[in-house]
């Protein structure tokens, strides 16, 4: 007896360990059940019933004996004695009070695939998103895989044929002296001091600032300048830089275009070429008649590709001559044209008396290369504006929009709300020819360059075209921006030309391999180019006639395709 209550003898087990075996009859005058199951000690503990397998499993699942087990996610037939009164069964009205919350199920990566490696439906609304999203970045990385194949492997079909064709048709008897991978050139790095101004050429006229605040709301007509000339004259045909060649000013001469493409070599994925003529111990970079330089890559670098067909709107050489027109058209319509003109010292060197042309300043500087060799070039800027009487140089540039669906990005909706992604995606896509730009801008040292966004009424007009906004960089600004490294650039520039003083006297030609990342060198007869004609943007014969409701605003705003030597006017 322990406080009057009567514990009652505990049995023995001498086979074990262990309650005895049920047919031995306790000793204890207990009334305790034979037979009792165990029955958790602590409610929190869901270890469940005895379990019978000797059952049939359809059958009481109504009842104690067929419940399923909350913990084991498991059916078992419990208790064979269904009288007795099963814990498990008020664990409806019991609540734990350790404040613990109860355990969620953890989801891993394995729902994907099953035993037979088979797919299975995802257990989670948030899962299936994000499964969504990750087959779509393995297509895309599959994708880009297969776009970067293309363009490094030139046994693989490449992304457009008319594109990777060489600008320049190799001759048998033409030489190769040397290819240069652009992987070399990443690597360089060379810094020049301030230039020089030798000659200042030209005259150029005031940007209206007007037209920083147009807007794709409030856009305007981009007009034509049939009466403007343009000029596109090589290096060795200007007689500005044959002075300075007789003057023993320099012993390297070429012009900002040339240097700009040299210098964003390694952003290029067209081909292009560059005339090399060593006389003497000078050194001309020069571009043949007609050369791909004088025309303004579209989508170079984007990986959505273009029609093959040539007489196409949207193929890469219609895109070319498109964008050149815009280009010019658009740096002549922002100025005041009321005759009042900033001059300098000398008139433009390519303009006949009296003769009607664009607004342009031709500035010819100097860079020191090393003790022996200095640089000259000639750049270009297309406008000035005065503020408290400084004057600042503009050049200007002109993006076209040819149709939405191959950038993905609608000017007319994201221009307003979404610059910098409007930006973002010209980089993408145009990235070498962006890059030339601030190079061009960087060499001539100007103050700010004007970047138009300029786009077609509609995407299948390719001979109008709206205004939708004007903005304005810094060059260094917009350099840094881009990842242009003006060190890297000259350091290009200089293994270029110390590659080139040590060849012979004559004539060579640079090209850009059209499916390779490298530049090779070729040594050319003395005559080679010299009776290429120039090649006009669209020829007479081939020119694509405008859509016949706009055939007549079309010739009363002259579209006109002049090209003279030395002298090409790109018109639409």
């Amino acid at each position: 007896m322990v406080g009057g209550f009567e514990v009652g003898a505990v049995p023995f087990n001498p086979d074990g360990w262990g309650p005895p075996d049920a047919t031995v009859t306790p000793t204890t005058t207990s009334t305790l059940p034979l037979n009792v199951p165990f029955a958790p000690f602590s409610r929190s503990e869901k270890l469940g019933r005895i379990a019978d397998f000797t059952r049939n499993l359809n059958q009481g699942q109504g009842g104690a004996g067929g419940r399923k087990n909350a913990a084991s996610d498991s059916v078992f037939d419990f208790t064979a004695d269904d009288s007795f009164p099963s814990a498990a069964d008020n664990d409806s009205s019991f609540r734990l009070v350790d404040g613990k919350p109860p355990p969620r199920p953890k989801f891993g990566p394995k729902w994907r695939f099953n035993q037979h490696n088979r797919p299975q439906l995802p257990q989670r609304r948030d899962e299936e998103v994000e499964a969504k999203k990750r087959e779509a970045e393995k297509e895309r990385a599959r994708r880009d895989r297969h776009y970067n194949q293309n363009r490094s492997n030139q046994n693989q079909p490449r992304r457009e044929a008319a594109v990777f064709k060489s600008s320049v048709e190799i001759q048998p008897e033409w030489n190769m002296l040397d290819q240069i991978p652009f992987s070399t050139f990443t690597k360089l790095s060379f810094s020049v001091p301030e230039p020089e101004d030798l000659i200042l050429c030209g005259g150029l006229e005031f940007y209206d600032k007007s037209f920083d605040r147009i807007t794709p709301k409030a856009e305007r007509r981009l007009e034509r300048f049939k009466n403007r000339n343009f000029f596109k004259v090589t290096t060795t045909d200007d007689p500005v830089i044959r002075r300075l060649a007789n003057e023993d000013k320099a012993t390297v001469f070429a012009t900002d275009n040339i240097l700009a493409t040299l210098m964003c070599a390694t952003r290029s994925v067209y081909s292009w070429d560059i005339v090399v003529q060593r006389v003497g111990n000078k050194l001309f970079f020069d571009k043949r008649d007609g050369s791909q330089l004088d025309l303004l890559s579209v989508h170079e670098t984007s990986q959505e590709p273009l029609p093959e067909a040539k007489d196409d709107i949207n193929s890469a050489y219609s895109l070319s001559v498109e964008a050149a027109y815009i280009n010019q058209n658009f740096s002549q319509q922002v100025l005041f044209r009321d005759g009042n003109k900033v001059a300098f010292d000398e008139p433009n060197p390519f303009a006949n008396e009296g003769e009607e042309v664009a607004s342009v300043a031709y500035k010819y500087r100097r860079w020191k290369l090393d003790d022996d060799m200095h640089l000259v070039a000639r750049c270009e800027v297309q406008s000035v504006v005065e503020v408290n009487k400084q004057r600042s140089f503009l050049t200007l540039n002109a993006l076209n929009e040819f149709d939405p669906k191959y950038s993905g990005v609608d000017w007319r909706q994201k221009l307003e709300t979404q610059r910098g992604a409007v930006l973002a995606t010209e980089l993408k896509n145009n990235a070498n020819k962006l890059a030339k730009w601030t190079a061009q801008a960087l060499l001539a040292s100007a103050d700010m360059m004007k970047l138009g966004y300029v786009s077609r009424v509609h995407p299948r007009d390719h001979f109008n075209h709206v205004i939708l906004a004007v903005v304005g960089y810094k060059p260094k600004d917009f350099a840094s921006q881009i990842n242009l490294n003006t060190s890297n650039m000259w350091g290009i520039v200089k293994s270029i030309v110390d590659l080139c003083m040590k060849l012979n006297e004559g004539k060579y030609v640079l090209v850009k391999d059209p499916s390779k990342p490298q530049v090779r060198i070729y040594e050319v007869p003395a005559d080679a180019f010299e009776n290429d004609y120039v090649e006009e943007p669209l020829p007479e014969e081939e020119q694509a006639q405008p859509p016949e409701e706009n055939a007549e605003n079309a010739e009363a705003n002259g579209v006109t395709n002049d090209v003279e030597d030395k002298e090409i006017d790109v018109q639409a």
